[in-house]
């Protein structure tokens, strides 16, 4: 696991110390320089640094739970289309007989 230690020597924190965050313009953050030490641990990423500051990653995972309770409230409010039943058709059985060819005068 990474550590804020390791990533001081890395090409993407700038010599004062200041990182760039994301942001995420579909909730409206938007991107600045924030200190390094506003970055939480990510063992995954190459710097081992996330993308955003830590209040904005905490305000855009609040916006993305927001909005999913938001979808799933509307999925439920729609209202399903009604379906009218069919009348029931007139019961057939199992084969009809077939009728009988008239017979051909040989005249």
């Amino acid at each position: 696991m990474a550590s804020k230690k390791d990533t001081a020597t890395t090409t993407t924190v700038a010599a004062d110390g200041m990182r760039r965050c994301i942001g995420s313009t579909a909730f409206g953050i938007d991107t600045h320089d924030a200190p390094t030490d506003d970055f939480p641990v990510q063992a995954s990423a190459k710097d081992g640094l996330g993308r955003m500051c830590r209040p904005h990653w905490t305000e855009y995972t609040r916006a993305l739970r927001k909005a999913s309770v938001a979808r799933k409230v509307e999925v439920e409010i729609a209202p399903e289309p009604v379906v009218e039943p069919e009348a029931p058709s007139p019961r057939k059985g199992r084969r009809a007989k077939a009728a009988p060819e008239p017979e051909a005068d040989a005249a």
